[in-house]
């Protein structure tokens, strides 16, 4: 009769009721049954219970209800913003949190989702930024990888204020969302930063400003970029000839027109550059007007600017003259002109130490120049493939002519261009941080040492030094194309340094699980100072002679290692000659998938009386390819598309013999689509080799793919023909092997 689950006030009247009942029926009987009484006492006993039960709950709900505004008058006096989410939707938050968006705040309200809250939060006209997404906050802890953790963010808020949001899953059920605020820390690291940046630029510019030398430095153009006070005191020139922008000419045809310079003084222009283009650097004595002396240096900066440092020096000038005659009289007077020299010498070196620091930090930014030549290589390398092709045509048909050892000298000049383009190229991309710039693959040392002996064999006997290699047919984990440079380089270098005579040896030892390929030479040697800086860009030891390189072998080498995970080490003694090192990680034999190579040295002396077809959208690329091939013999069929290879294979009603395409033609056409259409139009395996500026990963592997041997441009034409012959000889085996097996 009466349900336990009704509220306490139910049950009291429900049980009224039955009392009122039991007491009528009660009245109407002349005797109280004991049944009767029975359900009296029962229902007597039953209002006890409701009772006390209805005043337990009345306790429970007045605590609950204390506990709750403690909790909200503490959230109240909280310093932070604070907010409860119980099972994912807004328990109780202060003032605070809920104030914090003002547009936003009349929908902060119980039972807001968390998501709800963070889109509110990214829509306010009042959050200014935040260093990461709330949609990203959100969703580590909606992926529960953060669970009992703090997940933050900093966001900046109207009026230049900044709050620091932390939110932690304190259980399963509840996340707390905790908002800081730190504008007063913000402010202040912002003002601390401010003052240093001022306080170095006052520094720098003092100290240039205030220097006893007068300095101005020019742009590789030959203008005026800045100077101090004291350039144009020394000079006598106003600072309206002086402006950034005026031109070195401009300033010396000033300095001609009012006697200041002679007409045959030594700073023209042109002997300017001339001096600077040998040395790096010029110094020298000038008059100025009609009795002043300055001395005159002058630097390369690395932009190809130079730096010109003026000192008036007609004092000392004179003082030597009368010294000549009155020496001993003039003793004292040359022992403080000589401590005046100490300490201009002095100074000097400090601001020079002060532009070493400029100048390294200068050559920081030109990293960013990087960018621009990875992105340009396919441009910068498309005419010199054309040239190298060209060239090698005309080195065949100007042969036994007076004309021979001029193009070999073209050759040579062109190789330098080559390889200075190449070593560009090569830094650009290792600092690019592209992923796809090297890819370790499993390659045969055996392979790659063989082909630098084939490449380097030359060199070396025009250097008239010796050139061994040990062979060794481990295989590594490297990546197969810089790998094979950083060994060129390194052998390059060692013949280049070694005298005529002299011997330079490449081989391998074992070490454990790992090999150290090693280049030795009988060279220059290096010094220890040396060995720290040598794989710096544009750096070369101080007893390699002028004109050897720039200094970018080396540089290449060490960024090709550290990204490949090899150590390169080196070890050398001036007069004895060095070693070079990289250490490698051996594959087990079992388990290694080297990349197959064609034949590394040009040992095909027959004619290729092939039928070629030349796939190439370069006119010029085109043409040199087809009169290389012409001058060797095989019958050229010229396409700069998919469309015009197939029209040539629609009128020759036969397969070529080998395929050469570039890999990227005009819009999306690529050589391999080129080679795949042939085959399939003609319905055989022709044999295929892709020439491309794109050295990536990539590109390789759809030549694997796709049964294509790859080659980069510039090609190797010393490589070309013999993989040319391989290749066909290869595919005409493979085809006869299946004729007889029919």
């Amino acid at each position: 009769m009466i349900d336990p689950n009704d509220p306490p006030q139910v049950q009291v009247e429900k049980q009224a009721k039955i009392i009122n009942a039991l007491i009528r029926r009660a009245s109407r009987q002349k005797d109280v049954g004991p049944s009767a009484y029975r359900a009296f006492q029962s229902a007597i006993d039953l209002q006890q219970k409701v009772a006390a039960q209805t005043l337990e709950l009345e306790s429970a709900r007045y605590e609950r209800e204390r506990t709750r505004k403690t909790l909200a008058e503490a959230l109240a006096s909280m310093e932070e913003g604070l907010a409860l989410f119980s099972d994912g939707a807004l328990n109780i938050c202060n003032d605070l949190f809920k104030g914090l968006l003002p547009d936003i705040s009349e929908k902060i309200v119980p039972g807001l989702t968390l998501a709800e809250c963070f889109d509110l939060m990214a829509g306010s006209d009042y959050l200014v930024s935040t260093d990461r997404t709330l949609p990203n906050l959100r969703r580590a802890l909606e992926s529960g990888q953060h669970a009992g953790s703090v997940v933050s963010l900093v966001a900046e808020v109207a009026r230049d204020r900044w709050y620091q949001m932390s939110a932690q899953q304190t259980s399963p059920e509840n996340t707390v969302l905790l908002l800081t605020e730190i504008t007063a820390l913000v402010r202040h690291n912002r003002r601390e930063k401010e003052h240093l940046i001022d306080r170095q630029a006052d520094y720098l510019q003092a100290v240039f400003q205030n220097m006893t030398a007068g300095v101005c430095t020019f742009s590789a153009a030959g203008e005026v970029m800045m100077q101090n006070g004291r350039f144009r005191d020394i000079l006598g020139v106003p600072l309206t000839v002086l402006q950034p922008g005026t031109p070195l000419q401009e300033l010396l045809d000033f300095m001609r027109a009012r006697a200041l310079i002679t007409e045959d003084a030594p700073l023209r222009v042109d002997a300017w550059r001339e001096e600077l283009k040998k040395k790096g650097s010029l110094t020298t004595r000038v008059s100025h007007g009609a009795d002043r002396v300055l001395d005159v240096q002058a630097n390369v900066l690395p932009d190809g600017g130079f730096l010109v440092e003026l000192k008036d020096v007609t004092l000392e000038t004179r003082s030597t003259e009368v010294l000549e005659n009155r020496v001993m009289e003039r003793t004292a007077e040359l022992t403080r002109a000589n401590a005046s020299l100490t300490e201009q010498y002095e100074e000097k070196a400090r601001v020079e130490e002060e532009l070493r620091v400029a100048k390294e930090r200068a050559e920081a930014a030109v990293s960013s120049k990087t960018r621009f030549l990875a992105a340009a290589s396919h441009d910068l390398l498309q005419p010199i493939n054309a040239a190298k092709l060209l060239i090698s045509s005309l080195q065949e048909t100007t042969r036994e002519t007076r004309f021979s050892p001029m193009v070999d000298r073209l050759e040579g000049a062109f190789a330098s261009a080559e390889y200075l383009l190449h070593s560009l190229l090569d830094i650009s991309r290792l600092e690019s941080a592209d992923p796809d710039t090297v890819s370790a693959t499993d390659v045969s040392l055996q392979g790659l040492m063989e082909g630098v002996r084939a490449d380097q064999s030359l060199l070396a006997a025009q250097k008239s030094v010796r050139l061994d290699v040990v062979p060794c047919t481990l295989v590594v984990h490297s990546d197969p194309v810089y790998l094979l440079r950083s060994i060129q380089n390194l052998v390059v270098n060692a013949i280049q340094y070694t005298d005529p005579g002299g011997r330079v040896l490449l081989g391998c030892r074992r070490k454990g699980a790992k090999v150290v390929l090693e280049v030795w030479d009988t060279g220059i040697g290096i010094s220890a100072r040396d060995q720290l800086r040598i794989f710096d860009e544009f750096t070369r030891a101080e007893n390699v002679p002028i004109g050897s390189g720039v200094g970018l072998g080396l540089s290449v080498v060490d960024r090709a290692c550290r990204l490949l995970d090899h150590a390169l080490a080196v070890r050398s003694k001036p007069g004895r000659g060095s070693v070079f090192s990289i250490e490698m990680d051996v594959v087990d034999p079992e388990t290694a998938q080297p990349v197959p190579q064609g034949p590394v040295e040009d040992t095909f002396d027959g004619t290729l009386e092939y039928i070629v077809m030349v796939i190439e959208n370069d006119a010029d690329v085109l043409y040199g390819a087809t009169q290389w091939l012409e001058l060797r013999g095989a019958s050229v069929l010229p396409a700069r598309s998919t469309k015009e290879a197939l029209a040539h294979i629609t009128d020759l009603g036969m397969p070529p013999d080998i395929i050469l395409a570039d890999y990227q033609l005009d819009g999306t056409d690529t050589g391999v689509q080129a080679t795949q259409d042939i085959r399939a139009a003609t319905g055989a395996q022709v044999p295929a080799i892709l020439i491309t500026a794109d050295r990536s990963e990539t590109v390789r592997r759809l030549g694997l793919q796709n049964d294509m041997s790859v080659l980069t441009k510039p090609a190797e034409l010393s490589r070309l023909r013999p993989l040319i012959d391989w290749k066909i000889r290869g595919h005409s085996e493979a085809a006869d092997t299946d004729k007889s097996r029919r």
